[in-house]
């Protein structure tokens, strides 16, 4: 239990000094909203970023707002991912011409005790999937893998729960939206 200097407790994290500088980006839904259910991940905007991407976007577009967002890698070092990532999906959407292209997710966490992409894969499942689609739109991929590691059934079945929905939905497979 966290404590203020009056030895008060704090009733909600949000209140906590540390968090309350920090703007949750990545898993701003998280604890918030049922993780399985894509209603309410759809009543707060998701995958209204597909859409975007898909619509109104080049996948240059999509590279460059990438690249300009300035995102930031999830471990400890808090490393500029954006650019990276962006130059990744402009070198392989740009210059490989076969036919079948993948987007592939490591939810692999090498570090011990580091649980960023466990936490990603089993409280925003549908985040993680929105994610996945709007790369596959500025590479041309066709087809994307979710690599997990069997100790995380909590992330392999919510995962599972979120493909099938957003298969349902029309968000996932051929002529989504």
């Amino acid at each position: 239990v966290y404590k203020d200097q009056e030895g008060n407790p704090y009733v909600k994290q949000e209140d906590i000094p540390f968090y309350k500088q920090q703007t949750r980006i990545a898993l701003e839904y998280c604890g918030h909203i049922n993780a399985e259910s894509i209603a309410e991940y759809l009543a707060l905007g998701g995958y209204s970023a597909v859409a975007k991407a898909l619509f109104d976007m080049t996948p240059q577009g999509i590279v460059d707002e990438i690249t300009e967002s300035c995102l930031r890698g999830r471990g400890g070092g808090g490393q500029v991912r954006a650019e990276r990532g962006a130059r990744l999906c402009e070198r392989h959407s740009a210059d490989q011409k076969e036919e079948e292209k993948y987007i592939v997710c490591n939810g692999d966490e090498g570090d011990p005790g580091a649980f960023m992409d466990r936490s990603m894969m089993e409280g925003e499942p549908h985040r993680v999937i929105e994610g996945m689609l709007i790369a596959a739109i500025a590479t041309g991929a066709r087809h994307g893998y979710i690599y997990v590691r069997a100790e995380y059934p909590i992330a392999v079945e919510r995962l599972q729960i979120a493909i099938n929905q957003a298969r349902e939905y029309g968000l996932l497979g051929k002529n989504i939206f």
